[in-house]
């Protein structure tokens, strides 16, 4: 019986659906009050920002070596250092700067299965810091508070996979007083500083667009994923990967009619997710997923399975509003959670998916775009401005500890 109950709600989801994109132009909703403001806002002429030159062997070399980190989902590191490179923020006298961006490729080093490997990635960020400590004064005027570095690694500037290991780790400790944009944002979490910018995953935007379907087409999926539900070769004894939420969805819902899961990763995975109404966004190592960027790009609407998470651009983008949440111990509900929201509040957060900003927010194109990630990490940026006098320190003062951290750390890169 509630099978059918299920099968008649579908239909009636899945006719609404196809009206609204039925029409010649889909019906989007603004988003109301700030949020839409923060998204459509012009961060030029509000900060200037002085790039570092550092020898090649800490990014370009680096990306020489192995091209494949322009397409992973850490390549945000990569991608900012180009866009402010021609940034009209972009200021050549630090005199003048309000922020000072050191570009490192911190997650460019891949395993030949193109998984990055974190743990260089702290010898080599102290290695910078003393660089510029050297050869020009700023660093030394705030120990780093006027310094942003972008960190995309599951867990930050923890650096480690391992969300355990990467706590028993802590934050780098020479970036304590430094912003980090980063992609790794969970409340109340050793691993995010008060302060942090928290960014979307880097998605391949022209790789995303050649996918795209007729606005029309009917979203005939009722629930998608795919992806990982055990990583037996990190976490053989099943413990720590998702804190078993993934394997909870499989061992609920792999039989399920309504859920459609895999691991297998189709060539249609895109295409997929454009006929699909909900998309699974699953927390793995770290609470964060691609598919934040794919679901909303796509237009599905995410459920967000991720105690505590932070989400990017939380001031810019209405997540309670567009997204669904659940609890990672509510997985075994989803079909009720799913199946009980009422059609009308499914529209609505299609209708405010289908905003332009919305998904250029959560993308780093090239070149970039009005409103774009890029903008609303200068956003960010220049929210916290200006900086305290408190942050500069008085002549001869030190706060951050340079020998402190794991003694492998403190090996030369």
């Amino acid at each position: 019986m509630r099978i059918c109950i299920w099968v008649l709600l579908l239909l009636f989801i899945f006719g609404s659906t196809w009206m609204i994109h039925a029409d010649q132009v889909v019906r989007t909703e603004r988003i109301s009050g700030s949020a839409g403001d923060v998204l459509e806002d012009d961060p030029v002429g509000k900060l200037k920002v002085y790039v570092y030159e550092l020898p090649s062997k800490y990014n370009k070399k680096i990306l020489q070596k192995d091209p494949r980190c322009l397409n992973h989902m850490f390549a945000a590191e990569i991608f900012m250092h180009r866009f402010l490179l021609s940034s009209p923020v972009r200021t050549l006298n630090p005199e003048e700067a309000d922020w000072f961006y050191t570009p490192i490729y911190t997650t460019c080093d891949l395993t030949p299965n193109g998984l990055p490997l974190p743990f260089k990635s702290p010898r080599m960020m102290r290695s910078a810091i003393q660089l510029i400590s050297s050869n020009w004064p700023y660093w030394n005027r705030t120990e780093g508070a006027d310094h942003f570095f972008v960190v995309p690694h599951d867990f930050g500037a923890c650096f480690h996979y391992q969300e355990e290991k990467a706590i028993e780790r802590g934050i780098l400790p020479l970036l304590q007083r430094a912003t980090l944009v980063q992609t790794f944002g969970q409340r109340n979490h050793v691993c995010l500083n008060e302060g942090s910018i928290t960014i979307p995953p880097f998605a391949p935007p022209q790789k995303m667009q050649t996918h795209l379907i007729p606005q029309d087409t009917p979203r005939s999926i009722f629930v998608y994923f795919r992806g990982l539900f055990y990583d037996v070769n990190n976490d053989p004894e099943g413990g720590y990967y998702a804190r078993g939420a993934r394997a909870a969805v499989w061992e609920n819902f792999k039989n399920n009619p309504l859920f459609d899961v895999s691991t297998d990763h189709p060539t249609t995975y895109y295409e997929d997710m454009q006929r699909s109404v909900f998309c699974l966004c699953p927390l793995g190592w770290a609470p964060w997923s691609p598919r934040l960027v794919e679901a909303v790009v796509f237009g599905c609407i995410p459920v967000i399975i991720a105690d505590d998470i932070v989400l990017p651009f939380a001031d810019a983008i209405p997540w309670e509003e567009i997204g669904v949440f659940v609890a990672e111990e509510d997985v075994p509900k989803l079909d009720t959670i799913l199946t009980s929201i009422p059609p009308e509040v499914i529209l609505r957060k299609q209708r405010l998916l289908a905003n332009p900003f919305m998904k250029r927010a959560m993308m780093f194109p090239q070149p970039a775009q009005p409103g774009d990630a890029f903008h609303q990490i200068l956003n960010g940026l220049a929210r916290k401005l200006p900086h305290q006098k408190s942050v500069y320190l008085k002549p001869g003062e030190n706060i951050l500890n340079w020998t402190a951290g794991p003694v492998g750390d403190l090996k030369p890169w």
